[in-house]
């Protein structure tokens, strides 16, 4: 009777709780001695786990087990596609166009988009065969694992969620901004000026706490029903988005076409840098794949479907604006609602406000989703706590999750100005879908115990000919090198790198859904992927450096010896499985 109720105890353990064990099970952590002994064999720990790749198997079932509850299967490709569309297409489109058309690139922004939409798409295909065949909340930092190993993997991971916290910050302190200039013509009166606080942090914002607490309790309350609320706004904003490009074809000019290059080429490829980031946020969906219904189907079809749709809207809505006003008349501050007031539609302004409104809270609530299911499976690899990775039994959502990243960004969002946000944010998206493509590539021609080391060197010699040519593409062009020579001898060296792996056997054929022109797509995403890290400049790389090193201090500390603990408890556990 005894061993029955504690049993049932264990089984039915609250999930509030808070206790040391829940935080650091893992024994180098139990005293402060075992502590200091795992200190002393960090070299040889680190040798262990630094390339030491994961499995499909260990993300898919070995991991979901430390969540004690499963996340809820509910979501369909119609799901995806419109968790895309709110993901995706948030304010961006209005800020960034009239911007970047009046300073940058002219009516030639339509190409510029052209060309971040390609570069979003061959992201989006790599994610696409990853998430169809291994359907975990983690997205790229499971894919990583598996294909790059751990220490790769963490790095992005830390990088990628860093940003994703800060991201939501901005878009809190966004959509505070945006509220306020509605009612006044002041972005700051909403927010509190503290004189003590230095500049940057001296303009508190509740509003932007509010916001953000709200669209993380409902991403708490449940998946489906968070799906739900942004297929209604997404609808709402596509029915504007189409009133807009209707709109402005029916008061375009052709004449506002020429010239088409006013600044040249140089000019399409600084905004399509700039413009990138209105394509930005489609990853957070890839990390829904474990509450998918049918990842198979409903990953390639939500994924590339939403991506090539998206794509064509922001060239008609780019077209449409250019071709109602001259490029070199455009407001850079409020290109849309001031074209519309230009050609007699004043009232149309609040239309693209509202809209642009709504962009920013469904961004932020598939961001809520998105976040928190990543921090589960990185707490699900004890990288860190794994009392983040417990799924609540009522909800299937993880609350502990979605609790840790709504209280750092509310903080974030609290104290930080957006000029401070913005310099933080740029670097890691493009840095983890180059990662990405490596790991498809990988993925394609590396299997262990399998491919020959013969065809190994031939691979990594390959791809180190592919990364090399594509840096030196983005080098030359940032040192307004424009002599086709060095270009044409950095695209040869890249175009033989990658037909030399299209010589190579591949080694895994995909079960469900493939990139396709494998090796070709996804050495076109790593060119297009560096050059465009490339246009960033120092302070973005230094961000990176500087963000990088402090999660190497605390890897070293304490990701580290939690990983390697799990790692080596899992091996012995197969072992007396095996010889059972």
């Amino acid at each position: 009777m005894d061993e029955a109720q504690a049993t049932s105890s264990t089984t039915t353990r609250s999930y509030w709780r808070w206790s040391k064990k829940d935080f650091f099970p893992e024994t180098s952590f139990q005293t402060m001695s075992s502590y200091k002994s795992a200190l002393s064999q960090t070299c040889p720990r680190l040798t262990d786990r630094l390339l030491a790749r994961s499995s499909s198997t260990n993300e898919l079932v070995t991991l979901q087990k430390v969540s004690e509850n499963p996340m809820q299967k509910c979501l369909s490709w119609w799901d995806l596609i419109w968790l895309s569309f709110g993901s995706v297409v948030g304010s961006g489109i209005f800020v960034v166009t009239g911007q970047e058309a009046n300073r940058d690139a002219g009516p030639a922004i339509v190409l510029s988009y052209a060309i971040s939409g390609l570069s979003a798409l061959l992201s989006v295909f790599c994610y696409t065969e990853f998430a169809a065949e291994i359907p975990v909340a983690g997205g790229s930092f499971s894919y990583l694992r598996i294909e790059l190993g751990d220490f790769i993997a963490f790095i992005a991971a830390g990088n990628i969620l860093l940003e994703a916290l800060v991201g939501a910050a901005g878009l809190g302190r966004s959509w505070s901004s945006y509220f306020a200039s509605m009612i006044k013509s002041d972005s700051d009166f909403l927010r509190i000026k503290v004189s003590s606080l230095p500049k940057g942090f001296n303009l508190l914002d509740p509003l932007a706490v509010v916001v953000l607490l709200v669209a993380n309790g409902v991403a708490m309350s449940g998946t489906k029903r968070t799906s739900w609320l942004n297929w209604i706004s997404s609808l709402a904003s596509g029915a504007v988005i189409v009133f807009i490009t209707i709109f402005g074809f029916i008061h375009a000019k052709t004449s506002n076409l020429e010239p088409f290059f006013p600044y040249g080429i140089e000019g399409v490829f600084r905004a399509a840098a700039v413009v990138y980031w209105s394509y930005t946020g489609f990853d957070m969906v890839a990390n829904m794949a474990e509450e998918t219904k049918k990842p198979s189907r409903d990953i390639p079809i939500g994924l590339v479907g939403s991506m090539s749709g998206i794509t064509v809207v922001y060239c008609l809505m780019a077209l449409a604006l250019i071709m109602m006003v001259k490029y070199s008349e455009i407001d850079v501050n409020a290109a849309y609602s001031v074209a519309f007031e230009q050609i007699g539609m004043k009232w149309a302004k609040y239309l693209v406000s509202i809209c642009a409104l709504k962009g920013m809270t469904t961004s932020l609530l598939v961001g809520s989703l998105g976040q928190a299911r990543y921090t589960t499976q990185i707490a699900r690899a004890h990288m860190i706590p794994p009392i983040f990775a417990l799924v609540h039994p009522k909800t299937g959502t993880p609350v502990n999750a979605t609790l840790l990243v709504t209280i750092i960004s509310a903080i974030v969002a609290f104290f930080s100005s957006l000029d401070v946000l913005s310099s933080v944010l740029s670097f890691t998206t493009l840095f983890i879908f180059m990662l990405m493509a490596v790991a498809l590539l990988v993925r394609r021609y590396y299997v262990k115990d399998v491919t020959s080391k013969n065809d190994l060197i031939k691979f990594i010699m390959s791809l180190f000919v592919i990364i090399g040519s594509s840096m030196g593409v983005s080098a030359l062009w940032n040192s307004n090198e424009r002599r086709w020579i060095g270009y044409t001898l950095a695209g040869l060296l890249w175009f033989l790198g990658t037909l030399a792996m299209a010589f190579l056997s591949k080694q895994r054929v995909p079960k469900v859904w493939g990139v396709p022109l494998v090796p070709w797509l996804p050495s076109l995403s790593i060119v297009m992927n560096l050059f465009l890290i490339g246009s960033l400049g120092f302070r973005a790389f230094l961000r990176f450096i500087v963000c990088s090193a402090v999660m190497i201090v605390y890897y070293l500390l304490v990701g580290l010896h939690a990983t390697y603990d799990v790692a080596h408890q899992n091996e012995e556990v197969s072992k007396i499985e095996e010889a059972k």
